[in-house]
């Protein structure tokens, strides 16, 4: 079994902040995937279905972001699985808004949410780490991760959210690439080949000019007119 967390603060307050990507990922691959109802168990939201081939779980905390960890190890506890069996989706200031890598563990980078599942389970779990752009300046980060998306950000946002869920039961059969890729081809379409417009007619060759004829040497036409008098 697969256990996809996502990351954010509960409540409607928060509901369209930055810091709440990660309930929106999941939100997404319940609704699109048909997993669920949504119960409150382990300290947050959970809900569980097949992804494909494979079984999956889905979390919310409800801790706040500070304490997730508290709802993460619990949740895994009773589905009796390790780090390697977890995703968890997340914000990140270092990726441009839109970005979306695969990394399995490594450190928190200062991040909360991160930082608590840290403490309870270690740091060799798997992440989706979705960029939100950075402020900045570090003494602005809480206000931005703490304020809505923009209005401006709405089609990448859900392009990637999309993006998320189409590639969610690859991403719970392990196969980091094939996800990237279902995520690529919304935030980045290929462009179409030849077929939405004919190929445009090349103008036509410029037709050769013909050269002019050499000038006549000088004195030529008078000769030719003495010459023809003498036959008349």
């Amino acid at each position: 079994m697969k256990l996809f967390v996502g990351l954010g603060n509960p409540g409607a307050k928060y509901a369209g902040n930055r810091h709440n990507i990660g309930f929106m990922a999941v939100d997404r691959i319940a609704s699109d995937h048909g997993l669920g109802p949504w119960k409150a168990r382990f300290q947050g939201l959970f809900a569980e279905g097949r992804l494909g081939d494979e079984r999956a779980a889905l979390l919310k905390p409800q801790t706040f972001m500070n304490l997730s960890g508290q709802s993460v190890g619990e949740a895994m506890r009773y589905l009796k699985i390790t780090p390697s069996d977890l995703v968890v989706f997340h914000d990140e200031l270092d990726l441009a808004p839109g970005k979306c890598r695969v990394k399995q563990g490594g450190g928190h980078a200062g991040h909360n949410g991160l930082r608590s599942i840290h403490q309870h389970i270690g740091p060799e779990y798997g992440r989706v780490r979705l960029g939100i752009g950075h402020p900045g300046h570090k003494d602005r980060v809480a206000g931005y991760v703490l304020s809505d998306f923009a209005k401006a950000d709405q089609d990448w946002l859900d392009d990637l959210i999309r993006g998320i869920s189409d590639g969610a039961e690859a991403l719970a059969a392990g196969d980091a690439g094939r996800f990237q890729n279902a995520v690529a081809r919304r935030v980045a379409p290929a462009r179409s080949g030849g077929g939405d417009k004919p190929a445009e007619t090349p103008p036509p060759a410029p037709r050769p000019t013909p050269p002019e004829p050499a000038p006549e040497p000088s004195g030529f036409a008078d000769k030719l007119k003495s010459l023809a008098d003498r036959f008349r």
